[in-house]
């Protein structure tokens, strides 16, 4: 159980790089990019490709992932603000094209890294600590570099200008923000960030498959309701910028744990998409039910505050 829980950890850290692709589009865009399926997996299926086929390094490899992610989301962004085609279906085309690139890719469904070096598996070697502590180790360090970037980010002009576009896209247009810049650029940050976290958990599970980034957008968006869950019940209230990011971290572990604690218990694997769709589910309505208890509990009997 305990071995479970480490490596639920460990996927929930990997994953939560993705969340934070997934946060920029969603919370910062008001966006549901369904490009996360199809770039998610493109960058698993273009770092294991170059490992085992080109016997490239993988950290040059985790980086060709990055890349291969920022194009997915650039085409999805041109799609939406060169031909006007609303963000959901731009995100839909690209991943709907990106499932037949990623076969082209790889030239199968899947392709094993068992006898390939990986970042994981060279580190473990080098340090002599095991595989399923350095994937925790090294997860952890990727997270909170890419949460110190984007918080940098974020804060320059034009990190600034892109978060003006989601919080009101006309107004932003009429202080002489050219939104489609900005929604381009917001779109390729998150893909990016995606295609690493594709890289990554592509390097910690030794294998690409072409499904792997199937239901991705589910667990993202997962995530960050839950992480927005438990912030709305932290003392005070997380409400900064940086606490937001953590907090769609931490929900992805907690999301994991669930998953863990969920299948430990004997639930059939099969049904982890409906579990999925729950977990969401719940963790929507449940801010929405406490605020209407609280609302109800601040008026009297008598219908008077």
């Amino acid at each position: 159980m305990l071995q479970a829980m480490l490596g639920a950890v460990s996927q929930g850290i990997l994953w939560g790089i993705m969340v934070l692709g997934v946060f920029i589009t969603y919370k910062l865009l008001d966006i549901a990019d369904l490009t996360v399926d199809g770039s998610f997996a493109l960058g698993g299926c273009v770092c294991a490709v170059l490992v085992v086929n080109q016997g490239v390094d993988p950290w040059l490899a985790l980086l060709a992932g990055t890349v291969a992610g920022i194009a997915a989301g650039a085409v999805t962004g041109l799609l939406h603000t060169l031909f006007d085609i609303p963000a959901i279906l731009a995100g839909i085309l690209t991943q709907i094209s990106l499932w037949s690139i990623n076969l082209r890719v790889m030239g199968k469904s899947n392709v094993p890294l068992l006898k390939s070096t990986t970042v994981f598996s060279s580190i473990s070697d080098a340090t002599g600590i095991s595989q399923a502590n350095v994937t925790m180790i090294v997860g952890a360090v990727f997270a909170v570099a890419v949460i110190a970037l984007l918080y940098w980010f974020f804060g320059t002009e034009i990190g600034s200008a892109l978060r003006a576009t989601g919080n009101n896209e006309h107004m932003s247009r009429a202080l002489g923000i050219d939104t489609r810049v900005t929604k381009v650029i917001a779109l390729m940050l998150s893909n990016g960030l995606v295609g690493l976290a594709g890289a990554l958990i592509c390097q910690s599970q030794k294998y690409a498959d072409i499904g792997m980034g199937t239901g991705g957008i589910i667990i993202g968006l997962a995530a960050i309701v839950i992480g927005e869950v438990l912030g709305r019940l932290t003392p005070g209230k997380l409400r900064s910028f940086s606490s937001r990011l953590i907090a769609a971290v931490v929900g992805s572990i907690v999301y994991f744990l669930i998953r863990a604690i969920v299948l430990q218990l004997g639930m059939d694997a099969n049904d982890m998409k409906l579990l999925s769709a729950i977990i969401v589910a719940v963790a929507l309505a449940v801010p929405v039910v406490w605020e209407r208890y609280q609302l109800r509990r601040s008026y009297s009997k008598g219908g008077e505050a």
